[in-house]
């Protein structure tokens, strides 16, 4: 599954570079850019720098003429190789040995046709727990990234390269803080940390929108890492020991998919335009989208808490 699910995302990215434009089939254009993407840990810091840094490459080497008319496609279709690589480093990843033992011996009558349904059938409070504890990492990194970027330059005249730099900041600061804050978790506990980004994330949100509205360049770029490479990496950090515990071992991967995924569609691909349209509501101003924000911080914190809280309660019994 992991397999396919690379291949059919890669070539979705790949595909985009190849697109054609208003100009060439009308309507039909913006409807199949229809494209969203996370990452996980690390992962997804190396993907940003990378990404961030090929743009960055292209528009200072292109006039903004030919980065409109084809050099937007480059990133893209540079995608293609990338695939590839993730492919042969797949192909040499065994299973765990826990799932592997739990498989062998298996009865064969009782093992689940579709494992999806069964998990949904099972796990329905990890399912939704999940998609809580998701609100916060997604929404800082796409507010951060996405969403500031069109509006500090668009709405408020911030340079435009400016705000790529700092998404080239918090990508590669990420590398560093991801594996740091992993660490942390194993000594301290992976809620802990959890919830010390969550509210980080939660105290952060509205300075950042201020530090927009303000123009300082100093203060943009604190509360940008504060929100990316404090909560959002103190997080995620800690999201893949943290999920696969919540299943038993024939379940882990379709439960906590299933979570992972619909946090993503919810929370991560329609950020943007949520964060748009709240945009739109308010007249230009930035205090719903920060109202968003928070809230979604909040969201997470009282997941995070309340399995801190069942989990103190299950050691005191």
């Amino acid at each position: 599954m992991l397999i396919w699910t690379m291949t059919i995302m890669g070539v979705a990215t790949a595909l985009i570079g190849c697109l054609p434009t208003y100009q060439t089939v009308g309507w039909v254009a913006p409807k199949l850019r229809a494209f969203y993407s996370s990452g996980v840990q690390v992962g997804y810091s190396v993907g940003l720098l990378l990404a961030t840094g090929l743009v960055t490459i292209l528009s200072g080497g292109l006039t903004s003429e030919s980065f409109l008319a084809w050099g937007w496609r480059i990133p893209f279709l540079a995608s293609a190789g990338l695939v590839l690589i993730g492919l042969w480093i797949r192909s040499g990843v065994a299973e765990s040995e826990e799932y592997v033992e739990r498989v062998k011996n298996a009865d064969e009558d009782k093992v689940p046709k579709l494992p999806i349904l069964e998990a949904f059938r099972r796990f329905p409070a990890q399912i939704a727990q999940i998609v809580g504890l998701r609100f916060i990492e997604l929404l800082t990194m796409y507010i951060v990234t996405t969403f500031a970027l069109s509006y500090a330059t668009d709405e408020l005249g911030i340079d435009r390269q400016f705000m790529l730099n700092i998404t080239l900041l918090v990508g590669g600061l990420g590398i560093i803080t991801i594996p740091a804050f992993a660490y942390l978790s194993d000594r301290y506990g992976r809620l802990r940390v959890y919830l010390t980004g969550g509210i980080v994330g939660l105290l952060s949100a509205i300075p950042f929108f201020l530090a927009l509205e303000s123009g300082s360049t100093v203060t943009i770029v604190i509360f940008a890492v504060l929100l990316v490479n404090i909560a959002h990496d103190a997080v995620v950090s800690v999201q893949q020991p943290l999920f696969a515990e919540m299943f038993s071992p024939e379940f882990r991967y379709s439960g906590a998919g299933v979570g992972y995924q619909l946090a993503s569609a919810l929370a991560g691909g329609f950020t943007p335009f949520i964060a748009t349209y709240l945009v739109g509501v308010g007249d230009g101003s930035w205090h719903l989208v920060g109202a968003y924000l928070a809230a979604g911080c909040l969201v997470s914190i009282s997941v995070a808490a309340y399995l801190a809280s069942k989990a103190r309660r299950t050691v005191g019994a």
